[in-house]
């Protein structure tokens, strides 16, 4: 009779371990160093959360943190998330220079086109050839880009390479700031959260940022213009990933982890540019309301300064090469992606 209990209590204790293996519930705390009001976090952040919750029946609960607020600096997101500090979060790999600088083939001027969908559908395909073994100690839900880079400073817009010259400019990628040398501005490598009290303190003339963050940093306030290039192509793209901890993502049960993936790679990277997309609409539109000038380089400037990229590449080509990679190929892989993507922004 005792053997009877027993078997039947060890019979139930491994059906209600079967049971709670299947009705697992998890919470997911990412982190990123923006806004919650900004683009990324508003249209693909938290719809992303939402949606996983959705698809999970709600066993999976994503928690978004923004400013940091788990702690660490933007610039260490990346190991935050590796070291499983955070379970995952919103990555620049450019804030640590040189040490995934394939990446920095995405971000060479006028590689990309101005839309972030695009801009981003070339991303994921570009990283699947060439970043997922520099990304081999996170698991990558999504690699995307932001939409053009746009000029911001006190005073007059620039209207040509000349009035760069002397600027002291924020720049967020040493592609980005290699361009902004190159043009005789002195480029100040900063992260987002950083910038507006350098424009407040006069540290800064200016600087390169989206549209979409303008409003959120006040820009309508601590600039006074905001300056495009002419034609289809970015003066800059910053490459992004949204990354989480790799034990976190293993110990999902295989159903979770279906829930996860589903919501990755080349939809998940277009959702993510196309929130740049629509916050860069906002922000222009926020900008002009304001009475902040609003201008656009003229072709023929935008040639020279395009020029002026095509030097950086060939550049940076030169660079990485001596350190062991293909930078030719790596450059024409970029552009191949951006080839193939170029008109399929929905």
């Amino acid at each position: 009779m005792n053997m009877i209990f027993k078997s039947a209590a060890l019979i139930a204790a491994l059906g209600m371990t079967a049971t709670s293996v299947m009705a697992q519930e998890v919470t997911l705390r990412f982190q990123h160093f923006v806004s919650p009001k900004s683009a990324n976090p508003t249209y693909f952040m938290q719809p992303w959360a939402d949606k996983i919750e959705a698809d999970s029946n709600g066993r999976i609960k994503v928690e978004l943190y923004p400013f940091m607020q788990l702690g660490g600096k933007a610039p260490a997101q990346y190991d935050l998330i590796r070291d499983g500090a955070i379970d995952g979060g919103w990555v620049i790999p450019g804030y640590q220079p040189g040490r995934f600088p394939e990446a920095e083939a995405m971000e060479m001027p006028f590689m990309v086109t101005k839309s972030g969908e695009e801009a981003s559908k070339a991303a994921w395909i570009f990283t699947q050839k060439h970043l997922m073994d520099d990304f081999r100690d996170v698991h990558v839900i999504a690699a995307h880009m932001h939409g053009p880079g746009i000029v911001h400073k006190k005073g007059a817009p620039v209207a040509s390479v000349e009035d760069f010259k002397g600027l002291k400019l924020r720049g967020p990628s040493r592609p980005a700031t290699l361009l902004l040398k190159k043009l005789g501005a002195t480029p100040i490598g900063m992260a987002v959260p950083a910038f507006p009290e350098a424009l407040s303190k006069g540290v800064l003339d200016g600087g390169v940022i989206t549209w979409e963050m303008s409003p959120s940093l006040k820009l309508n306030e601590l600039t006074d213009s905001h300056t495009d290039v002419a034609g289809e192509k970015s003066l800059y793209n910053l490459y992004f990933i949204w990354a989480m901890n790799k034990a976190k993502y293993e110990s999902l049960p295989d159903d979770l982890k279906a829930v996860i993936d589903a919501n990755s790679g080349f939809a998940a990277a277009a959702m993510a540019g196309a929130a740049h997309d629509t916050g860069d609409a906002e922000g222009r539109q926020a900008m002009a309301d304001d009475g902040n000038e609003i201008a656009e380089l003229s072709p023929e400037v935008t040639a020279e300064i395009a020029a002026m990229g095509e030097d950086v590449i060939a550049e940076w080509i030169e660079e990485v090469t001596a350190k062991g990679l293909d930078g030719a190929a790596l450059i024409d892989d970029a552009r191949a992606a951006v080839q193939v993507t170029r008109g399929t922004a929905e």
